[in-house]
């Protein structure tokens, strides 16, 4: 059975840091690429930031680009995005889904599996 779990999100103030995690089982890890995206309340999903299969390509959505940091670890099977300098806009749940090659797009449909996600709310 394929999961994949995301954790780290919470409560953090305006310019404060998160590092979210997602711990993948199930599947061939380092054959897909993985991505996290996010849905703020009352907004469309949002394509944040992908990883290539071996960790050698990043890719950054424009909103996040210089505040993120995406990696992952193939031995422990996690992918992590680190979230630098939070602003509001960044409050949202956070889902990470996996993909044979990373595409740039929010569509469910482009992926092979999806998480929970995990939520942050930045806030004062």
């Amino acid at each position: 059975e394929v999961q994949l779990i995301e954790s780290g999100g919470g409560l953090v103030q305006p310019g404060g840091s998160l590092r979210l995690s997602c711990a993948a089982s199930g599947f061939t890890f380092t054959e897909y690429s993985m991505t996290w995206i996010r849905q703020a309340p009352g907004k469309d999903l949002e394509w944040v930031s992908g990883i290539s299969g071996n960790g050698g390509a990043v890719f950054y959505a424009d909103s996040v680009n210089g505040r993120a940091t995406i990696s992952r670890d193939n031995v422990g099977q996690i992918v992590y995005l680190q979230l630098d300098n939070l602003e509001s806009e960044d409050t949202a749940w956070y889902y990470c889904a996996a993909s044979p090659v990373v595409v740039r797009t929010a569509k469910r449909t482009a992926y092979n599996w999806w998480g929970h996600g995990t939520q942050v709310t930045v806030s004062s």
